[in-house]
């Protein structure tokens, strides 16, 4: 999946979670990127369908290693 496919928000989310040497929580990730919690889950939602983000426990994110 190419960095050119994902909207503005999914490539800061992403960079956000790349960026990170730890799993995150939306919370995390709002905090860090500025946007608004609900929005950030609706977005890893989102990736999570692309296969670009995983969830390692319950309620973190990290980015898929491809």
């Amino acid at each position: 999946m190419s960095e050119e496919t994902l909207t503005e928000t999914e490539s800061a989310v992403l960079n956000a979670l790349e960026s990170s040497d730890k799993s995150l929580r939306p919370g995390d990730i709002a905090e860090s990127t500025g946007l608004e919690s609900k929005l950030v889950s609706k977005t890893i939602a989102s990736l999570k369908k692309k296969g670009l983000v995983y969830s390692p426990k319950r309620c973190y994110y990290d980015v898929s290693k491809e």
